[in-house]
């Protein structure tokens, strides 16, 4: 599941999560085919952000996890002696993968 803007969006896309109107009221349920008329009445109600099935958008500069992960642990490399810092890594890293599952439900 990818979040993207509006204007990213294609025909053919399908939506990963309900799009609900900002009082709560589904517009277009999970697993919609997106067209591009249904495109263009989310951009008229001034819908930002939608979420879709798959990774269909590449962003620059998006890392995949693992790379997220490694970053972090070169961040880390020199307190590995640092107990307190230690549990700190663990933390971040427990969080960017929880962050991730998150983004794909």
């Amino acid at each position: 599941m990818q979040k993207i803007l509006c204007q990213q969006a294609a025909a053919g896309m399908v939506l990963a999560k309900d799009v609900e109107t900002p009082e709560g009221r589904i517009l277009c349920g999970k697993g919609t085919l997106l067209t591009e008329a249904i495109i263009a009445r989310f951009m008229k109600m001034d819908i930002s952000y939608i979420a879709v099935e798959g990774h269909p958008v590449e962003v620059a500069g998006e890392k995949t996890l693992q790379e997220e992960l490694v970053d972090i642990e070169k961040r880390f490399s020199r307190v590995k002696h640092v107990p307190p810092l230690m549990f700190l890594k663990k933390r971040i890293m427990a969080r960017a993968v929880a962050s991730r599952q998150e983004q794909e439900r």
